[in-house]
């Protein structure tokens, strides 16, 4: 999973990374309630409760647009949590936090231009974009299908 982060992130070192966490999301949308839960937790656990609104806000977006627009039609059901078509990953560096949500598709996510932001939909990406320190995407190579598509949060220096 870091590979293809650190491909568009800046020069890390991959030993620097102080947490990591992960979670298998089910293809149903009950999935981002449990997404913000999983946020909430290892937030409050690596002690940047602080960082949560915003967090949280760009891991919702992430979650539902994987649901929206990254599973089949219909989603298959996983045989266990390692096969869930949907996985979020959090990981953090001493001055970073990533979020990266996984899904099927290899499919470019699609930053759609709207002037309506009272529309109900496709302001996912633009939230994404305002509210983290920057975002991308990466197709998975190997073993596993699909893309990851991160959200890069810059933290303030440890006291």
């Amino acid at each position: 999973m870091l590979e293809p982060l650190r491909l568009g992130l800046p020069p890390l070192d991959p030993a620097a990374v102080a947490s990591a966490a992960s979670c298998a999301l089910p293809a149903r949308h009950e999935a981002v309630r449990e997404a913000r839960r999983f946020t909430r937790t290892t937030l409050d656990r690596w002690e940047l409760d602080d960082r949560f609104e915003d967090v949280c806000l760009v891991v919702s977006e992430l979650v539902t647009n994987a649901l929206r627009h990254g599973l089949p039609e219909p989603a298959p059901e996983p045989a266990c949590d390692h096969d869930s078509p949907v996985r979020l990953h959090l990981l953090r560096w001493t001055g970073r936090l990533v979020c990266a949500v996984r899904d099927p598709s290899r499919e470019s996510p699609v930053a759609r231009e709207t002037d309506d932001f009272s529309a109900e939909s496709g302001r996912g990406l633009f939230l994404v974009d305002s509210f983290s320190d920057g975002w991308g995407w990466h197709p998975l190579t190997g073993t596993l299908d699909g893309k990851v598509v991160w959200a890069l949060f810059r933290l303030p220096p440890a006291e």
